[in-house]
């Protein structure tokens, strides 16, 4: 029977009848459309159609009210769903105490997945009731889910999903397995790595990396990868893979000669000539000078307490010459080989956290380099030949100073070389000195998503502002001057680019600063603004209040007033606000209706601050609150006023205080 047959006779068969149909686990659009266009739902009748599916396509095409997107459990249903399999012939259906804390270990590392708690429960079910029986299940869960028969089913349903990905998702989601267990995994790290391995095709005008979060997105919309955490902006920032998904993955790279992970010693024996895909997890030992991968693509290393020679790394490049990807991130080594630059096909180079001080000329004939990232190395200068990198898009060589932020130069920026600005397919760059020819030929770098500049000064700023004009696909801009005396002239910037959507300002600021037309102009995108070190006199609220659409705000060291006054009606959208090391600052009020959606306030550093904000109650939405180093009246004075029931009804909220040596919290809600 043709599809147009079988269309109108379903159709005439459900004519004028009530029904309730159950798709389950439906898995493409075209399977959606074709039941759509067979089966005329009428909700005057009652009838219904429950479909069920992985896949957050299809489930996109039903109506946002009809939608009911299941999430993972929370601790106490994952717990009573683990001890009734677990548990099932006891009649209290209740773990024993001395299984409890390893109970709940295995628990929390299902992360609320309902298949994997009922798959494991079920397997302890058939096991002895003592903790070393438990343990074992534990430390053999790999083996358990490949080679136990009682999870088939898990690995079934694992499989399908797999199955189902597209050729190229399929590369993206194996290339995650080559993570350790848990391992919290980096959207841009991981977009950079995936356009560097050639997993991400060409799409109409979008770039490369656009295109690399589409796919990420897609695995998280499969349930492939979990989201761990979002930034400001509701873009995911972490995400992992459970571990029983990362089993599948880790079986499937194996099968399919994908990639292999050097565990130890004898894993270096396995790898064989073939393998084109090594990570490195746990080895005590150097990496053997004498290994030879002729056909490696592909080298990370996760062991961060790892050391390895310049010889080992020599041989390496000498050994694998067609590497697209070397990632050193974190282990010991002090100097690149010259025969970095043998490595004709690499696009990525990650020596972020190694204690290399120089990078040798050869570092010029890698043109076919995507990413550089020497952040926190010992790298203060950038070779000559650095300009000669043509297809480079991404430069890290940032270096924290000081973690805390506590002074202007709490981080450093590489001195960059001349013809650095004829790199016309940077995207990042983070970060780099201030020098006048640099900052006048900036405006070349057209392609700029995100840029760091260190040691500005007031000379650099007219030109600087000139060539920011021209960045119009700039996001991100942040500017630190070279001390706190040297004065940003912002006068000059008129027109910012118009998708700018976080600002960074660390350094004094011009007299007038804050009635510029640039604030009005930043009104339309801005989201997220950093002022440090300012030296503002006059209260800088009303004119940041024209930022409506901002969601986070941190002003440190930015005002030498005593006081700070947000009206009803400002800062709509804002919702995690800062005031840091401010020493004249000892007054806040909110009025009614400012900061309406305010989840998460941190007041710190604020020794002439005595009470809370006044009009706190408004603050509605607030969940979390940070009371540190401030006043020392203020606790003996929140202990006795009505302050006290203002602050309980906000979820988290802490006084943060020094009690000798140690730093103490105490909870307030």
């Amino acid at each position: 029977m043709d599809y147009r047959r079988l269309v109108e006779r379903v159709r005439l068969f459900l004519e004028k009848k009530r029904f309730l149909i159950i798709l389950d686990d439906v898995w493409d659009l075209k399977a959606f459309n074709d039941i759509r266009a067979a089966i005329n739902v009428n909700d005057n009748n009652g009838s219904r159609i429950i479909i069920t599916t992985r896949i957050a396509e299809v489930a996109s095409l039903a109506h946002d009210s009809r939608k009911l997107e299941l999430r993972g459990l929370e601790w106490t249903q994952a717990w009573d769903l683990f001890c009734k399999k677990a548990f099932w012939k006891d009649k209290e259906r209740r773990c024993p105490q001395q299984l409890e804390e390893l109970g709940e270990k295995i628990v929390l590392k299902r992360h609320g997945l309902p298949l994997a708690i009922v798959s494991l429960g079920s397997l302890l079910s058939l096991r002895e009731k003592t903790k070393s029986e438990w343990e074992k299940v534990y430390d053999q869960l790999s083996w358990e889910l490949n080679k136990n028969p009682n999870l088939d089913h898990v690995k079934h349903v694992l499989n399908l999903s797999y199955n189902y990905l597209p050729r190229y998702l399929k590369n993206c989601f194996l290339h995650c397995s080559m993570f350790p267990e848990d391992h919290v995994l980096q959207r841009k790290r991981l977009m950079r790595l995936w356009v560097a391995e050639g997993f991400v095709e060409e799409r109409g005008s979008s770039t490369m990396e656009e295109v690399a979060e589409d796919y990420l997105k897609q695995l998280i919309h499969r349930c492939m990868l979990q989201v761990v955490d979002r930034n400001e902006f509701g873009r995911i920032k972490h995400c992992r893979m459970h571990d029983f998904v990362r089993e599948l993955a880790v079986s499937l790279s194996k099968k399919e000669n994908f990639s292999a992970v050097l565990d130890d010693l004898q894993m270096v024996g396995k790898t064989g000539d073939e393998t084109r895909r090594l990570s490195v997890h746990n080895y005590s030992n150097e990496i053997q000078s004498s290994m030879e991968l002729p056909r490696l693509r592909t080298f990370m290393m996760l062991d961060r307490s790892m050391s390895s020679s310049s010889s080992s790394f020599s041989s390496l490049c000498s050994s694998s010459k067609y590497l697209t990807v070397l990632d050193l991130q974190g282990i010991s080594i002090e100097r690149v080989p010259d025969e970095i630059g043998d490595l004709f096909n690499l696009r990525f180079l990650g020596l972020r956290k190694t204690k290399v001080k120089v990078l040798p000329k050869s570092l010029g004939s890698l043109r076919n380099l995507q990413t550089l990232d020497l952040g926190d190395s010992e790298i203060e200068k950038l070779p000559s030949t650095t300009r000669n990198l043509k297809e480079l898009r991404h430069l890290f060589a940032e270096k924290i100073l000081d973690a805390n932020c506590n002074t202007i130069n709490s981080c450093s920026g590489v001195r960059a070389p001349r013809g650095l600005w004829n790199l016309k397919d940077l995207q990042t760059l983070q970060a780099v000195e201030a020098n006048m020819e640099f900052v006048k030929r900036l405006g070349n770098l057209t392609q700029l998503r995100s840029i760091r500049i260190r040691k500005v000064s007031g000379i650099h700023c007219k030109g600087l502002f000139t060539s920011l004009s021209r960045l119009h696909h700039l996001s991100y801009l942040s500017l630190h001057a070279s001390n706190e005396n040297e004065i940003l002239q912002l006068g000059g910037w008129d027109h910012p680019p118009h998708h700018l959507l976080q600002l960074d300002l660390k350094g004094q600021l011009a007299e007038g600063t804050m009635e510029l037309p640039l604030f009005r102009a930043l009104g339309a995108s801005l989201r997220k603004l950093y002022l440090g070190w300012s030296g503002l006199g006059e209260d800088p609220l009303r004119s940041l209040s024209q930022l409506r659409d901002l969601v986070w705000l941190k002003l440190q060291r930015a005002y030498d007033g005593q006081r700070l006054w947000f009206r009803a009606g400002w800062f709509p959208n804002l919702k995690q606000l800062s005031l840091f090391d401010m020493p004249q600052l000892n007054q806040v009020e909110v009025e009614d209706g400012a900061m309406p959606k305010l989840e998460y306030l941190n007041l710190y550093g604020l020794p002439a601050l005595k009470d809370v904000p006044r009009g706190i109650e408004y603050l509605t939405s607030l969940q979390t609150l940070y009371l540190r180093d401030l006043h020392p009246e203020f606790r003996g004075r929140f202990e006795e006023s009505d302050d006290k029931n203002k602050i309980q009804r906000i979820p988290n909220a802490y006084y943060i205080f020094k009690r000798g040596d140690k730093t103490k919290y105490k909870r307030l809600s």
